[in-house]
């Protein structure tokens, strides 16, 4: 019985068009019940409802505040059937109204080897600060932002002359990639969370990977089709 998820986006959809790859290529089992974006008219929204997803708009601003916004989200996803809550670009701190409905099954995607440059434009914050690695991490949902314990990592070089968007591309590419993984281990019931520690069973070693032409780091590696 594949694994039934909510995604929800504020955006373009990048990784929610990697994870909707993966399903239908069958190498990650699980079913979308639902695509919520907080924002109408984002090309995430078009990404689903080309592949027939059903898609929903709840918008922030129509609540007067974060809780009842949540509560919203949550009554939604439960009427999707959906098991588990992936944020794919969800531009919202979520409160403890949508985590304790759904614990340790909500995932989110950073655009940095956390616990660097939390909060928005990441990439553009180690392009400025001339950092040398740079990357990614799928994380589970705490209370705080961009906090929560690490699953899956992946580091890209970043190079003299990057700027936001030729950084963030180099990381996007791995992005696409790690955040399927993450979510089939979630799908396999495969994470055990220690404090802050995620134990992966049966999780493949570090591994290079090419991505963009430059060799990457990813921890723990990838499985077959991600």
């Amino acid at each position: 019985m594949p694994y039934k998820i909510a995604v929800l986006i504020s955006g373009s959809g990048s990784n929610l068009q990697a994870i909707i790859d993966r399903i239908e290529q069958n190498v990650l089992d699980a079913r979308i019940t639902r695509v919520i974006s907080n924002k109408p008219g984002v090309a995430g929204l078009e990404r689903a409802e080309r592949h027939g997803l059903s898609t929903t708009v709840i918008e922030h601003k129509d609540y007067p505040s974060r809780e009842d916004f949540d509560a919203a989200l949550v009554r939604t996803i439960k009427d999707s059937g959906a098991e588990g809550v992936i944020l794919a670009g969800f531009m919202r701190i979520i409160t403890p109204v949508l985590i304790n409905a759904f614990p340790g099954n909500i995932l989110n995607i950073h655009p940095s080897i956390q616990p660097a440059f939390p909060g928005v434009h990441a990439q553009k914050q180690a392009a400025e600060y001339a950092v040398k690695l740079s990357g990614c991490s799928i994380h589970f949902v705490d209370e705080k932002m961009d906090h929560g314990p690490i699953i899956i990592q992946a580091a890209v070089p970043a190079l003299a002359g990057d700027d936001e968007k030729s950084l963030g591309s180099r990381i996007l590419a791995l992005e696409h990639r790690i955040f399927p993984q993450a979510v089939q281990w979630l799908a396999q019931n495969r994470l055990e969370i220690n404090g802050r520690t995620v134990n992966v069973l049966n999780a493949p070693s570090p591994a290079a990977v090419e991505a963009d032409t430059y060799p990457s780091l990813v921890s723990p590696g990838l499985e077959d089709g991600f």
